[in-house]
């Protein structure tokens, strides 16, 4: 019992520069729909009831992007598609960013969920989609991006 123990915190022990290799997984990409329109104006705030906040890294080592351009796109609480409901924000100087909406209704079929396009210099462009849980006024977000052409 005793070995076991030890054996556990052993194992359990971070390797020496574990730091150094520190990496985060990629967020998983989505459907971008087809709803999706470029030039989405800036801003943080489409409506309320709802905030997803979160931060931007790199998965190489879990650093923050600061100035990663996020949009946002989904449905307004009548169920539609609107410029009124499309914003673009950008992650601040420790890569954090966050946005003001409504609940999204799902749609024929579809869950409740928030379409989301994120792209910065350096990084591999990400299209996902955040699905909130019913009930849940906020939830955080985090977006990993992988190193590479913008494409």
């Amino acid at each position: 019992m005793k070995c076991a123990l030890l054996c556990l915190i052993v194992i359990s022990a971070p390797a020496a520069g574990a730091d150094a290799e520190k990496k985060c997984v990629p967020t998983r990409p989505d459907m971008l729909g087809p709803f999706y329109q470029p030039g989405a104006p800036e801003r943080s705030k489409v409506g309320e009831g709802y905030v997803l906040t979160g931060i931007v890294r790199s998965s190489r080592d879990c650093s923050p992007i600061a100035g990663a351009r996020i949009e946002f796109w989904l449905t307004g609480p009548h169920g539609q598609y609107d410029d009124d409901h499309r914003a673009t924000v950008l992650s601040d100087e420790k890569g954090a960013y966050s946005f003001q909406s409504n609940h999204p209704p799902g749609y024929y079929g579809r869950p409740p969920h928030i379409h989301i396009r994120v792209s910065a210099e350096g990084f591999r462009t990400l299209v996902t989609q955040h699905y909130p849980e019913g009930g849940k006024t906020s939830a955080a977000f985090d977006l990993v991006l992988l190193e590479g052409n913008p494409g």
